[in-house]
């Protein structure tokens, strides 16, 4: 059995332990998701003196639904309490804010990655490749402990191209032994497309546009979904048991229910209705 919790222990946000970096160093654009306009680098007016969102209980209701949706993979309390030991920005020098800003996106996507190789140590299908999927989750884990000069310095996309080598790989495996027909979907245009009850066992979605899609009672069991953009799409009694590579980030913009099944490594959000 595949222990899904501890396998993404430390890969979610824990706002208690991080200076409001995701309300500080990330933009944000007017629009259905963001009541205002903010650059990156200043902090959001709705963030208070104790680091905490001061509207969080109605993030939804103000306007600011992208912030609902969002998770740093535990980006937030590494960069907080490891690459700058504690030191709360508001009482260093200036440089570490600004420096705080540059890291934390690159600590990010460091993270999202551990995310996935954690994940595909834990697919029996994998074995194959789980040694190099181990010394590439070692590597990565190795580049979050940079320091902030290392860090802004550091080629992200060249160590995510070694890194999905290994995640491509392991994929095929795993769809391999899904039992449905595997279809290829990878980076399709699926926009709002009517996929009510499809049979997707084992296809690969891998970065296919699914926005607002309906996938209503589909059966996505053995699915590869990284990167697939879910925001809006139906998930109603949907079964995604089995389907990998999928974030609380990518489920959050999504729209389920109480009967959509899901894998042990994402929670259901709190803002999905009984029914759709």
């Amino acid at each position: 059995m595949r222990d899904e919790t501890a396998e993404h222990t430390g890969l979610r946000g824990d706002c208690g332990n991080c200076f409001g970096l995701c309300c500080v160093a990330l933009p944000f654009a007017r629009s259905a998701d963001f009541a205002i306009d903010k650059p990156a680098g200043r902090p959001c007016p709705n963030l208070g003196e104790d680091h905490r969102c001061g509207i969080h209980a109605r993030l939804r209701q103000s306007g600011f639904t992208g912030c609902t949706v969002y998770d740093c993979f535990g980006a937030g309390q590494k960069v907080s309490q490891v690459t700058f030991g504690g030191r709360d920005p508001r009482h260093g020098p200036p440089e570490d804010a600004r420096l705080m800003s540059e890291v934390f996106p690159v600590v990010r996507q460091l993270h999202e990655l551990l995310w996935y190789l954690r994940e595909a140590l834990g697919l029996p299908a994998a074995r194959p490749v789980h040694g190099d999927l181990r010394r590439a989750l070692a590597r990565t884990e190795e580049l979050t402990l940079l320091s902030p000069a290392g860090l802004t310095a550091l080629d992200v996309p060249a160590h995510r191209g070694d890194v999905n080598v290994l995640l491509l790989r392991t994929s095929e495996l795993v769809r391999a032994g899904a039992g449905g027909r595997g279809k290829e979907r990878r980076g399709a245009d699926l926009m709002g497309a009517r996929l009510r009850r499809a049979d997707l066992r084992g296809a690969n979605l891998r970065g296919a546009c699914l926005i607002a899609a309906d996938l209503t009672g589909a059966d996505l069991r053995g699915a590869d979904l990284i990167g697939a953009d879910l925001r809006g799409t139906a998930l109603a009694d949907a079964d995604l048991t089995g389907a990998f590579f999928l974030t609380q980030p990518q489920l959050n913009a999504a729209r389920g229910n109480a009967g959509t099944r899901l894998p042990g490594s994402v929670s259901r959000p709190a803002h999905w209705a009984a029914r759709l």
